[in-house]
């Protein structure tokens, strides 16, 4: 069976593609054949040792896959062999609010991950497939589309009407975009690209700025609310939006907090919440119930994830540096069907 492994940090050349042998089942694992994985900014993180969260390697990296079940252990009762599956971020993490045990270990990080040939779980981490999602469109899911449904639905109460803005467009915005809009929120998206903001568009956006003509955008958005403000802000940006994040927020509405791509420093004056009473909200992807949920809103609605490009397992470095360069509009997956 081959994998890739990141034998050591600092670099996407640590990823090394290494032939490892498969290990029995235990009474509750399951063995599956990965047919596609998808990659987020987190993964360019864990290779370039840039995650916070302790990483040991070598580690088979990647959360997000999705696959065939092949053979279970003697005690397995949520699925049989022939069972299409996603594994879920967390394997411990499997309803409820998030807590210290729930979320000790996460797939790709402190735990071998799903970019290999054949990976075997706890039959509890993994969810079964709606039979109208593919495979490369179940391995969005359970990250991205987790987040953004968190982000979005599970920190918030919003409700038909209200808005919500997507920061960029990478997989996380793309997603909660498109789910967004299945439930009947307004939306506005950012992006430095007139061109992505034009495919965004496409995607049913009510309103786009671009923050590189407009490096205040906070305003734009005061002005396309009525000066009111936002519902939910998707903040994905860290330093460099988090308090333009905070102004373009309505009285009693949500910042949720997930990513930083701009970086994890800056500030937030506290009495900006308070006399707003805005809510900032950290997410950390979600649990098996929230994948369950996604894939159930995705699938019910018809929501095809938007997938930029698809590389061969062999190719899974060049994956990486596309990622990288950031030129990418929703997910980068790599096929192990090809």
């Amino acid at each position: 069976m081959k994998a890739y492994r990141i034998s050591h940090g600092g670099t996407i050349d640590g990823l090394q593609l290494e032939s490892l042998v498969e290990r029995p089942l235990a009474p509750y694992e399951v063995r599956i054949e990965v047919r596609a994985v998808s990659l987020n900014y987190r993964d360019l993180m864990v290779a370039n040792g840039a995650y916070p969260v302790k990483i040991d390697i070598p580690i088979i990296p990647c959360s997000d896959g999705a696959g065939d079940v092949v053979a279970v252990g003697s005690m397995v009762t949520r699925v049989q062999p022939g069972d299409r599956v996603a594994a879920s971020f967390f394997p411990h993490w499997l309803e409820g609010q998030a807590d210290q045990a729930k979320v000790r270990s996460a797939l790709g990080g402190d735990t071998d991950g799903m970019l290999a040939e054949a990976v075997v779980l706890h039959e509890d981490t993994l969810v079964k497939i709606p039979e109208q999602l593919s495979y490369v469109a179940a391995s969005t899911l359970p990250c991205a589309g987790v987040t953004a449904w968190n982000g979005i639905f599970e920190s918030s109460d919003v409700k038909p009407g209200d808005t919500v803005i997507l920061l960029g467009t990478g997989g996380v915005s793309i997603l909660g975009l498109q789910m967004a809009k299945a439930a009947g929120l307004r939306t506005i998206i950012t992006s430095s690209s007139d061109e992505k903001l034009k495919r965004a568009r496409g995607l049913g956006a009510d309103e786009t700025t671009n923050y590189h003509a407009n490096p205040e955008w906070q305003d734009e958005v005061l002005r396309m609310t009525g000066g009111k403000g936002v519902d939910v802000v998707l903040e994905v940006g860290g330093e460099g939006t988090i308090t333009r994040s905070v102004t373009a927020t309505a009285v009693g509405g949500t910042i949720a907090t997930i990513g930083g791509v701009s970086g994890f420093g800056g500030g937030v004056n506290p009495s900006t919440l308070a006399i707003g009473a805005k809510r900032l909200i950290g997410i950390y992807v979600g649990s098996r119930a929230m994948l369950e949920q996604s894939a159930a809103l995705a699938a019910g609605a018809g929501i095809a994830p938007v997938v930029d490009r698809v590389f061969p397992f062999a190719k899974a470095k060049e994956a990486y540096r596309y990622l990288e360069s950031g030129a990418h509009f929703g997910k980068v997956v790599i096929d192990l069907t090809q």
